[in-house]
């Protein structure tokens, strides 16, 4: 009786991890193709950046000051 109810366990095992590993695999692949059927007809525009601003990065000296007040004070160091 046991060996019955271990080898249905055992079908029903298989038959359900083939049909999750079945329709996993036919995603990826259905996935993959139309993937590549996008690109096929609809492929991405390439689009020339525009050059970036060039950006000064020095801060001044008082406002470095009060900023840093500003963290200490925070932290709770006064």
């Amino acid at each position: 009786m046991d060996s019955i109810l271990i080898t249905q366990g055992l079908d029903l095992l298989l038959y359900g991890m083939g049909t999750v590993f079945t329709f996993l695999t036919l995603l990826v692949a259905v996935t993959t193709a139309m993937s590549a059927l996008a690109n096929r007809f609809a492929p991405e525009e390439v689009v020339d950046a525009p050059a970036a601003p060039v950006v000064n990065n020095t801060v001044e000296p008082t406002l470095a000051r009060v900023i840093q007040a500003a963290i200490d004070q925070h932290r709770g160091r006064k």
